[in-house]
């Protein structure tokens, strides 16, 4: 049967939040190789941002940078109706900022919660909310909610990073429903473990080989071009989430197995615990 392409690249505008390093970074690049018309970068480093836009260029892209703080909502608010008004339609919007803390939960510092709920979840939700009620007021466009495969099976020592991948997960499918009847296409990216600054001063998982940040942004470029709602990356990912569907305890047991920090806390640990 003969393949069907759902989006042609060429000639658009992409918004990228978390794109100054990374996976944000590497997708960037990779519309720009596709023939992305204009891109909108947005992150909190202004000079890592610069140099990505110097990299971009080369490939003839216009490229608008936007310093950002993600959770402070008044201040996008007013940036990115700005941005509408100046540089003109938002054809694709790619929420890819985050954070990622590993610790174990009995440990867990709330200012570290709170940083990967107020980026991963709450900054996404906002700065959809913005672009979609655009997009659906011209009746297209195409947004892109950057989970993870923690999304699809939770990682012992990531438990709110797992909840907030989990629950864009739920963003996407919902909004998939809800903004279809305005043309709106709502995709979901599941990378598995990615070579980026982000994960090196993490524990990776046993048995896990990282994909580079490159190949990430292959593979979403691919998923554009068909009508599939959540694109996985690599064949772990695959294979992850077909063990997930046939044989959910085994899974779970081979996570908590292959966890760097599964261990039980030490007892002598546990009277360090503040109990409120």
């Amino acid at each position: 049967m003969k393949e069907v392409f759902f989006m042609n690249i060429q000639g658009k505008t992409a918004l990228i939040t978390g794109a100054s390093r990374g996976i944000g970074r590497a997708i960037a690049l990779e519309l720009a190789r596709n023939g992305i018309k204009r891109l909108l970068l947005v992150a909190r480093n202004e000079n890592k941002l610069l140099d990505v836009s110097a990299d971009i260029k080369g490939f003839g892209v216009e490229v608008i940078i936007l310093p950002l703080d993600l959770t402070k909502v008044a201040v996008v608010n007013k940036t990115i109706s700005q941005a509408w008004r100046n540089h003109g339609p938002i054809d694709i919007l790619v929420n890819c900022a985050g954070v990622a803390h590993q610790t174990p939960f009995l440990h867990t510092n709330f200012s570290q919660v709170q940083a990967e709920l107020s980026v991963n979840l709450m900054a996404t939700y906002q700065m959809t909310r913005l672009i979609a009620k655009r997009m659906a007021y011209r009746q297209q466009g195409t947004i892109v909610n950057v989970s993870s495969l923690m999304g699809k099976i939770a990682a012992p020592t990531m438990a709110t990073y797992s909840a907030t991948k989990f629950a864009l997960l739920g963003f996407t499918q919902a909004l998939r429903g809800e903004l279809a009847p305005y043309n709106i296409r709502v995709v979901a990216l599941l990378p598995s473990l990615t070579d980026t600054d982000m994960v090196r001063g993490l524990d990776w998982f046993r048995f896990m080989k990282p994909v580079s940040p490159k190949k990430v942004a292959q593979s979403l470029i691919k998923g554009l071009q068909k009508d599939t709602p959540e694109i996985l990356v690599g064949w772990q990912s695959y294979l992850a989430v077909w063990g997930q569907r046939l044989a959910p305890r085994l899974i779970e047991q081979f996570t908590i197995m292959t966890a760097p920090l599964s261990q039980k806390p030490h007892s002598s640990n546990l009277n360090s615990f503040r109990l409120n």
